[in-house]
Order: structure tokens, then C-alpha cells, then sequence
């Protein structure tokens, strides 16, 4: 992907307010307003209260913290993520249950932390909103009103998508690469006020200035700065735009990809969503990374997203209470194709073209090796 923020014209008005107020960081007016209008857009008729924080990392970590859970909780998130779902689990204190994802919406559900919760001791949920995919926040309150487990969800991506929730706390990510972008940022938004004031005073160091400045439990940086809130705001002005280019971007896309490509999977995405970037599966029996080589001998740069899958990083060994029967077959077949607001439609035939020849020929390869008479051999 190619990350598009606003340009210094959009930005000037912001920096001009900056400079008057001679306010750069500490909660300043500028990260205040982006508050406001984040929870308004989360929801304009009963906004949840939204913590901007200096990274979606730190907006997880210090959620986590803020939960107040047992020291050494056990956290159950998806073997298909970012690591820094399970890293954060980690910085918090805690331990990672690494859990598996379902074969459609290749997301960690209800039903499957409801199962892992039945077999294993579970203190927290932290499901990640996959590839900008929302999670069904009104299935995660019921599962919190059934078992009594929080869930805290990563949402990095899935601005646009992803709404509030009523039990449930979601965590957002503003990097460059996301559709809603400040460079480096992220938030928390939740309906539980006391939580949201904790996540505020860890992300000052812990410092309670409502009790002479001292400290109770210990926090770290984690504000945004004014410079950052700065762009996402002139982000936020631009947000319309984006929501109908990105919209419009990703349907003349799979209208091409279908029209090309047999035998690929799409994720169950809802219809209309904003995506930040473009991910396929390849047919069983095909592996992303010969693919993906194939198609730098052509000119055409891909990624693989979330491969390996989290039970197979040194850092996470061991972490993975059972057997994972989708997640990491899966990954492997998992691409991240070229997408970006200013990509021409010349230049998605070309992609989807390229690699619909690739999957044809390895689709005849895979046939003529299946067919070879036995006893014979390949010169």
C-alpha cells in the first residue's frame, strides 16, 4: 500500500492554532477536539467516551492496564493477527492464549472464545477486527453478559467499520497506513467512564492529578501530541472523501479480480465497508510466497499478511493451549494485493491479469504432477 495523508495545506490551519496556543502536548486542545469528534463518529447519538493515545500499540497496552485484570491474566486473542496484539498482552503483564480463527470471516468469534473459554481458563478476550473486518460488537456484549470475561478489541484497522460497543472496549490504530491516518496515533473508546480516566492517567505516567499529582499504579508516555492530533483532524475533514474513494476503490477492484481470478477467497466482508488494504486467499494447495515471488519478477509488489501466524514466532512458544485448524494453513495462502487510493484502473487489470496467468499455470503444474503415471520421474 502507498499511505496518503494530508497535505501541508490542510494541515496549516491546525498548525497556525498550534503555534497560538503554544500548547504542543499534555492533553491539549487540539488531541481534546479529536476526542470529540471520534466519539460522535463512533456513535452521534450515545458517544462512548475516546482516550487519544500516542500509537494503537500504547491504546491496547494501556487498556489492558486499565482493565485491572489478575497479574498474569490470561488473554485469548487470534493466531491470525498483528504481533502487536500478543506483544502488548505481554508488556501488560500478562500471557497470551493464542486461539484459532474461523474459516469464513478468518476472525476470532464468540463461539470459538466461547469454546476455548470451556476448556481453558480464560481472564480476557482481546478479538481483532482482521483486515478492517468489524467485529460483531452486540455478539461480544452478550458474550461478556454470558460469562462475566471482558473483552477489549483490537480494532486497528477497522476504522469506518467498527463501532462502539456496550461492555466491550475497542482500541484503534491512526497509523500511516490506516484509512483515518496521523501518522502515529490511536485511541480507546469505551462506555465505561472510570476505565477511560484510568487509561488518561497511566498514559501520564500514572500521575493522579486529582490527588496531588501522585501515582497509585504506574503508567508510562503514552499521549498524543498536538502535532499528531493536528493531522488527525485534517484527516477527519477529508473523511467523507476518503470513506467514498476507498469504497469505490475496493468494489472496482473485485469487479476486475472476479472477472479474472478462479478459484481465489475473499474474506466475508460486509458490503460497503472501508478497507485499508486488500487481502486474498489462493486456492488450497498454493502457497502466497511463490506467488508473491512471481510477481516481483514481473514489477508487481504484494505482501504477505500475518504470516507466520502467531503460534509460530519464538517469541510466543507455547502459548497455544490446542491444536490451530485454521489459522496457520490459512496464512500461508494469504496476500495482500496492491491497493491505494491513486492506483489507476490500467494498473488493477494488470495486477489481476498477472495473476490470474500465475494461478492458471500453477493450477496445470499441480495437475500434471497429480496425473504423472507412477514409476516415472520429472527431467
Amino acid at each position: 500500500m502507498r499511505a496518503q495523508l494530508p497535505d501541508a495545506d490542510a494541515l496549516l490551519p491546525y498548525l497556525r492554532r498550534i503555534d497560538a496556543a503554544r500548547w504542543y502536548t499534555n492533553f491539549g486542545p487540539l488531541a481534546t477536539e479529536l476526542e470529540g469528534q471520534l466519539a460522535r463518529q463512533l456513535d452521534a447519538g450515545d458517544s462512548p467516551d475516546v482516550v487519544c493515545l500516542s500509537s494503537g500499540t500504547a491504546a491496547l497496552e494501556l487498556a489492558l492496564s486499565a482493565m485491572r485484570l489478575p497479574a498474569g491474566a490470561r488473554v485469548l486473542l487470534p493466531a491470525l493477527t498483528f504481533v502487536a496484539t500478543a506483544t502488548a498482552v505481554i508488556r501488560a503483564g500478562h500471557v497470551p492464549l493464542i486461539g484459532d480463527v474461523d474459516a469464513g470471516n478468518w476472525l476470532l468469534t464468540p463461539d470459538i472464545a466461547r469454546r476455548m473459554a470451556a476448556a481453558h481458563r480464560i481472564d480476557a478476550v482481546m478479538p481483532v477486527a482482521t483486515f478492517g473486518l468489524a467485529q460483531d460488537t452486540a455478539a461480544w456484549d452478550r458474550f461478556v453478559e454470558d460469562t462475566g470475561i471482558p473483552v477489549l478489541i483490537d480494532a486497528a484497522g477497522a476504522f469506518g467499520n467498527q463501532r462502539a460497543a456496550r461492555h466491550c472496549h475497542v482500541a484503534f490504530s491512526l497509523h500511516a497506513t490506516k484509512a483515518l491516518a496521523a501518522g502515529e496515533g490511536g485511541f480507546v473508546a469505551t462506555r465505561d467512564h472510570a476505565l477511560a480516566a484510568r487509561i488518561r492517567t497511566l498514559s501520564n505516567f500514572g500521575i493522579d492529578l486529582e490527588h496531588g499529582s501522585q501515582v497509585f499504579f504506574p503508567g508510562g508516555n503514552g499521549k498524543l501530541s498536538e502535532y499528531h492530533a493536528a493531522v488527525a483532524l485534517a484527516s477527519l475533514e477529508q473523511w467523507p472523501d476518503i470513506e467514498r474513494s476507498r469504497r469505490a476503490l475496493r468494489a472496482r477492484y473485485l469487479r476486475q479480480l472476479l472477472r479474472s481470478c478462479r478459484g481465489i477467497v475473499l474474506q466475508e466482508q460486509a458490503v460497503g465497508g472501508v478497507y485499508p488494504i486488500l487481502v486474498v486467499a489462493l486456492p488450497p494447495g498454493l502457497r502466497a510466497t511463490e506467488i508473491q515471488q512471481a510477481l516481483a519478477t514481473r514489477g508487481i509488489q504484494t505482501r504477505q499478511w500475518y504470516c507466520p501466524t502467531l503460534d509460530r514466532h519464538p517469541a510466543f512458544a507455547g502459548h497455544c493451549p490446542e491444536p490451530l485448524a485454521v489459522a496457520p494453513a490459512l496464512s500461508e495462502r494469504l496476500l495482500g494485493l496492491p491497493f491505494y487510493l491513486d492506483i489507476t484502473t490500467a494498473q488493477i487489470r494488470r495486477v489481476c491479469e498477472t495473476l490470474a496467468r500465475l494461478l492458471a499455470e500453477a493450477a496445470g503444474t499441480s495437475a500434471q504432477t497429480t496425473n504423472r503415471p507412477a514409476g516415472t520421474c520429472q527431467q
